[in-house]
């Protein structure tokens, strides 16, 4: 398989994500200010993950780029990323509808954390599959934020049934984190 077609499918499956996300955006009964503010924690939890979802698309995208092929494990891994991806629309709608409580925040870090690590295996499976070219794993190098990224969810988790508002910081922490654009990949194999 190439990897313009694996890329191509990625795009699609978190083009619908997205689509599932939005679509638990209700219109609101009435017609003044009240009615918006009824919808104000469905509508900062799409925000959430619609940053999320934007972050892994774009990290996805370089991360394919860099690849010089695809292999089944690739591929599985992949799957294996989109999977956990695709339940994040739950995890987001059912924080939204019950008003950021204990249980849907935790429900939803284990939605942030369990795609953080597929696209860890993911990573693992490009770099072994590019062989000897180390220039992909050089760019990939410490990997500061992707190894903070799964104590956060973790400890947001946890945190999430002394004060769910604790944990969703320290998930708005990792999604401002990964705002900032990793170049790491993008200047490495630039440069090759």
């Amino acid at each position: 398989m190439q990897k313009e077609r694996l890329n191509a499918f990625s795009d699609g499956v978190l083009a619908i994500i997205i689509t599932i996300m939005v679509l638990e955006l209700k219109v609101p009964h009435g017609a003044d200010w009240a009615a918006l503010t009824g919808l104000l924690p469905v509508f900062l939890s799409y925000v959430l993950s619609f940053v999320y979802v934007g972050i892994y698309w774009n990290n996805h995208h370089h991360l394919l780029h860099a690849s010089h092929g695809i292999n089944g494990a690739i591929m599985w891994a992949n799957m294996h990323l989109l999977f956990w991806l695709s339940l994040i629309p739950f995890a987001t709608g059912w924080m939204g509808e019950n008003h950021f409580a204990e249980l849907p925040v935790a429900v939803y870090g284990v939605s942030l954390l369990m795609p953080a690590l597929a696209y860890y295996i993911l990573q693992l499976c490009i770099v072994r599959a590019n062989g000897a070219d180390k220039t992909l794993a050089n760019a990939l190098g410490r990997d500061i934020k992707g190894k903070l990224s799964p104590l956060f969810y973790i400890a947001g988790i946890g945190l999430a049934f002394v004060d769910p508002r604790i944990s969703s910081a320290l998930y708005i922490a990792v999604a401002l984190m990964w705002l900032v654009p990793d170049r790491r990949i993008e200047k490495t194999v630039g440069h090759s």
